[in-house]
């Protein structure tokens, strides 16, 4: 189906993803943890970080979640607390979730806010009784002026052909030097 139909309503919606206060702890150990959160309207967060790096599924997951479902970058990195959902007709279907990437500065050798890769990450919103979701693309916000269009762009266009675990997710417009390189994986 394609979900930017002519005569289809897609609005954005926006909350607050607050590990603090809105999540329950469903799993921790000495290195991270993974947290359940509230999402948008029944769509819940499923937040994971472990060693420094964030992985973060939409909505309601699918059995395949449970054998080891990791969506992240190789460098360190942490997520703004402001979650953009696409919602067509009522239904959220993607996110649109801004990434901090970690990288060295080259006159400290330490993580900068100059070195700092800042990557919109556009993610699938997994439907009750398919629990397909995933990432589908990235637009890097310190290259593209215009990244919060192309990201909702990407995330109208890609819902209709996707396919979660076997497309692979791609970087829409300029790619810089700090945009970071995705790592994922889907269990055994």
């Amino acid at each position: 189906p394609c979900f930017a139909a002519h005569g289809q309503t897609i609005v954005s919606e926006y909350t607050k993803l607050d590990v603090g206060d809105a999540c329950t702890v469903f799993e921790s150990n000495e290195v991270g943890a993974s947290f359940a959160c509230n999402g948008y309207r029944g769509y819940g967060i499923l937040f994971s970080e472990y060693d420094l790096r964030t992985s973060i599924f939409y909505g309601f997951a699918g059995e395949w979640y449970g054998e080891g479902a990791w969506e992240s970058f190789q460098s360190f990195n942490a997520v703004n607390d402001t979650v953009e959902w696409r919602v067509y007709d009522g239904v959220p279907r993607a996110t649109i979730l801004r990434w901090f990437i970690d990288h060295p500065d080259p006159e400290t050798g330490s993580p900068s806010e100059k070195t700092r890769g800042q990557v919109l990450v556009v993610s699938r919103v997994a439907q009750p009784g398919n629990g397909q979701g995933c990432i589908m693309a990235y637009v890097d916000a310190r290259e593209n002026p215009d990244a919060n269009i192309l990201a909702r762009e990407a995330a109208d266009s890609l819902l209709a052909t996707f396919r979660c675990r076997i497309d692979e997710p791609t970087y829409v417009g300029d790619k810089g030097r700090y945009a970071g390189f995705p790592s994922h994986s889907f269990g055994p």
